[in-house]
């Protein structure tokens, strides 16, 4: 059999097999594969793209689209969900949470304060699909688990919030007080592993991602209850360690850092942010500054890790990981810290050398240098968006790309004077941050995910 023609681009190093495999088992399934085209073979795998700072360094995405124009596809999930779409070869892989079956008297969750919060009225449906690519046909459907919630989330929130990750031969989902589940291409369950049921603050939902490092898949578990970090073996599922946290609900996910010759996970939470050691979760270092309620995710560069979050108040503050050492909180590791503009729910955007992120949930982009923190210019409204910001901004080919709820992306310049290029609307409200790999970009809405790209 010759070489399937959708691999005959750039293959990322140690994938060329499976990659062919791939190719290989789309065209003997009789699906179609896409044409070759430059970095069409370039993935993302994971939530926040391959460095897990919002950038994709080979992607060429269009900078205009609308219903009418450079859709190349647009397909009707069930339910809805804030779990940003992953790309890796010809499929697109999306968690989904389906109500079924007749509603019952709704049950609204008594917590202290609550607010917002949607009462449980149907058991739900928790699945993993595999779209192709090229034509958002599903090739298959996985429903890992049927249940009835015992929290509703927040009237803004949604029952699959957590994003996947992959790294081509399985796919892992992560479903909270729903369980954590490794499937392969084909859509078998390989293992699963139940963790227990989150109590988050105020009910208002689970989201934190798992990520993947070699063989070991990386899950953090903070609420009101007992709190941990979880290593698994991500062949077997074997649980390597597990460790205390002191922490009440976050949302944020892992950061894996390898800075001299070390492997770290970093956490962004209420109490500290903390560096863990990868091998044993042995804890590394710590630092205070960040307040309640973290969801904002950190970011790296250059020996730092900055991260920053806005509720009770706004913080942000860069961390040096050289010698950093128990508690760092007053010391000379904290490089820079903020404390205006920070985000709250979207993460940063860490591209070549300027840090891109929203104000709390507002149109208002800030730019700073991440080594000192220094302004890179005023902060800029984006005028045309006139709601919240809930996805994180992503990164490609000299663009930036920010998407709000109200069915509009403004796309700048990555410059110095980050002019808007175009003003993007789709019928749909976006909470899940953007994928874009080869020459797409993946939106998923609460009712559609849209892949977009130049006809």
């Amino acid at each position: 059999m010759a070489t399937p023609k959708a691999f005959t681009g750039k293959i990322p190093s140690g994938r060329s097999l499976l990659a062919w495999l791939l190719a290989s088992t789309a065209l003997l399934a009789g699906e179609p594969v896409l044409p070759p085209s430059p970095g069409v073979l370039t993935n993302w795998a994971q939530w926040r793209g391959p460095s897990a700072n919002g950038v994709s360094t080979t992607a060429n995405p269009p900078t205009q689209w609308s219903e009418s124009s450079n859709v190349r596809w647009k397909v009707e999930l069930p339910g809805h969900g804030h779990s940003s779409p992953i790309v890796f070869g010809d499929r697109v892989y999306v968690l989904m949470a389906a109500p079924f079956g007749a509603a019952l008297p709704a049950v609204l969750d008594q917590a202290p304060g609550v607010h917002d919060s949607v009462p449980v009225t149907h058991r739900f449906r928790y699945s993993v699909a595999a779209l192709n690519r090229a034509t958002g046909q599903t090739v298959w459907q996985k429903v890992v688990r049927e249940e009835w919630p015992h929290e509703g989330g927040h009237t803004t929130g949604s029952p699959a919030s957590h994003s996947p990750v992959t790294d081509g031969a399985r796919i892992y989902a992560l479903f909270g007080s729903r369980g954590l589940y490794c499937l392969d291409t084909a859509g078998t369950v390989l293992w699963e592993t139940q963790l227990g049921r989150m109590q988050t603050l105020h009910a208002h939902g689970e989201g934190s991602s798992p990520v993947l490092h070699g063989d070991t898949l990386i899950v953090n578990w903070d609420h009101q209850g007992e709190s941990f970090l979880y290593a698994f073996d991500k062949l077997t599922g074997r649980q390597r360690w597990k460790v205390a946290r002191d922490e009440k609900t976050s949302w944020s996910t892992p950061l894996v850092v390898e800075h001299q010759g070390r492997t770290q996970i970093v956490i962004s939470a209420t109490q500290r942010i903390r560096g863990y050691n990868l091998s044993d979760g042995a804890l590394l270092w710590e630092c205070g500054g960040l307040s309640d309620n973290v969801v904002s995710s950190p970011v790296y560069h250059d020996g730092l890790v900055i991260a920053g979050n806005s509720y009770v108040r706004q913080a942000m503050l860069a961390i040096r990981l050289d010698g950093a050492h128990g508690d760092i909180t007053t010391t000379d590791r904290v490089a820079w810290r903020l404390n205006r503009l920070t985000p709250y729910v979207s993460s940063p955007l860490l591209y070549d050398h300027t840090l891109y992120f929203v104000r709390h949930n507002q149109n208002v982009l800030s730019r700073l240098d991440p080594a000192t923190g220094e302004p890179r210019g005023e902060p800029l409204r984006l005028e045309a968006i006139r709601d919240f910001i809930f996805a994180s901004p992503v990164g490609a080919a000299g663009r930036i790309y920010v998407t709000a709820r109200d069915g509009v992306t403004v796309v700048l310049r990555h410059d110095a004077s980050n002019a808007v290029l175009a003003v993007n609307r789709l019928d749909d409200t976006f909470s899940a941050s953007a994928a874009v790999a080869g020459r797409e970009l993946f939106l998923r809405g609460e009712k559609y995910l849209y892949c977009l790209a130049e006809k």
